[in-house]
């Protein structure tokens, strides 16, 4: 197998390992509780049992999934840009795979609150479930901007290489300083870009080989990065929890903090240290043919986890079927095992029952995907800052805020995911000249 073979396996199971982890993690955290009334309430572990904030250091596994993605952008940007690729139609053809599964996820989730809602399901009910249903939405915003940024960071990186993730690093720090001392937390809205950012530029360092010309780099990385966030929670503002708690500030994610920056520097580091290892397993064919199948579902997997909580909520606890032991109770962990083998199972039949919806997302993106020129790009930057800030209006609110749908970030997603898609749909229907050309060539 070649060494660019065995490099894309390691970025694909990257990206598997942080999806089951992400998911596996928000399964664990997740408490329920049946009240007298017989409704169903879900108490904050990490708040009712702080010592379980540890458990954070290894579910928070977000930085590997960024790092892995710049890997991945950095070289498809390359290849198109030297094929002769405009941003716009590489923008546009990323933007498209996040949007449509993002789309159709957003369209089941909202009609079915919208049926709720007619039917008279108690609002707050509604307005948990819809929270639930959107908690992993944060990701998707950021992702789709540093995609969209994508071009610009590399031609930055082209020209000055690790230097551009260590300026962003740096104004990233002075953004959480001026949180955490002067309290204002809209100048941590850049640290989503810049933090992230880090690990999404440091994946097209890792690209071209400038984190692993030297083998003290490595090391260096993991080791500095667990030291300056152990620092940072030792003797800094900062909880050692990486997923958010309520009532913690500063918090590491809400924005993202020093200590997560620190975060991604060591993990990029473990990642790098562990390559040669995980390769060779990654080699043989029976490991890769397990690894494989969760990597390509990644996107249904991240998007879909919470449905079967909904349903085993449904099934054993609003029925009074599921033991319930004292929160953090040794039988309570105990539970936790049949508790995710069961959340497995639904998910797994959840992935199998929407089969037929990813084959026609994956035909509608062939179809509606932009070419390297595409027609009035205009539309494709607008469409994208419109579903950048109604994803992030969902992530903060979730799907049902006060139970009822939330119209404009509703029609935000649907306007911008429209106008990328035309943009596409434009370009092929009226084929540019060079686009005839180059598919000649």
């Amino acid at each position: 197998m070649s060494r660019d073979a065995e490099r894309d396996r390691y970025v694909d199971f990257l990206r598997a390992w942080a999806i089951v982890l992400v998911v596996l993690g928000h399964w664990v955290i997740t408490a329920l509780v049946r009240s007298p009334d017989g409704g169903i309430t879900a108490p904050e572990l990490l708040a009712t049992l702080p010592w379980t904030q540890w458990l954070t250091l290894g579910f928070q596994i977000m930085p590997l999934f960024f790092l892995a993605g710049g890997h991945a952008a950095g070289g498809s940007w390359a290849r198109a840009r030297l094929a002769g690729g405009t941003a716009a139609g590489w923008v546009g053809g990323r933007a498209l795979r996040l949007l449509l599964p993002a789309g159709a996820y957003s369209a089941l989730v909202l009609c079915a609150v919208g049926i709720c809602s007619v039917v008279g399901v108690d609002p707050g009910t509604l307005a948990l479930v819809g929270w639930a249903m959107a908690m992993q939405f944060w990701f998707l915003p950021v992702y789709l901007l540093l995609s969209a940024l994508t071009p610009a960071l590399h031609s930055l990186h082209r020209r000055w290489g690790l230097c551009v993730p260590a300026a962003m690093a740096a104004v990233a720090l002075v953004a959480d300083a001026l949180v955490v001392t002067a309290h204002t937390p809209y100048v941590g809205l850049i640290n989503y870009v810049l933090v992230w950012g880090v690990a999404y530029q440091l994946g097209f360092c890792w690209h071209d080989g400038l984190l692993t010309g030297r083998r003290v780099m490595a090391p260096a990385m993991a080791g500095c990065g667990a030291v300056a966030f152990a620092a940072l929670i030792a003797f800094g503002p900062f909880p050692v929890s990486l997923i958010l708690v309520t009532g913690q500030d500063p918090g590491n994610t809400n924005p993202p903090s020093a200590a997560m920056l620190a975060w991604v520097v060591a993990q990029t580091g473990l990642c790098l240290v562990a390559a040669p290892a995980v390769r060779r397993l990654l080699a043989r064919e029976r490991v890769w043919h397990v690894v494989r199948p969760v990597g390509g579902a990644s996107m249904t997997l991240y998007l879909w986890h919470m449905l079967p909580v909904l349903v085993v909520a449904a099934a054993f606890y609003l029925t009074g079927l599921a033991p319930e032991p004292a929160l953090g109770s040794a039988s309570w962990w105990a539970l936790r095992v049949p508790w995710l083998l069961v959340l497995c199972t639904v998910l797994v039949g959840v992935v199998v029952a929407l089969r037929p919806l990813e084959r026609g997302l994956a035909l509608l993106h062939e179809r509606t995907r932009p070419t390297a020129v595409p027609g009035r790009p205009w539309f494709l930057w607008l469409g994208v800052a419109t579903t950048v800030l109604a994803l992030s209006r969902f992530a903060v609110r979730g799907f049902a805020p006060d139970g009822r749908i939330p119209v404009l970030p509703t029609l935000g997603l649907l306007v911008g995911t429209a106008l990328v898609t035309a943009t596409g749909w434009r370009s092929r229907v009226t084929p540019n000249p060079r686009d005839r050309l180059e598919e000649a060539a």
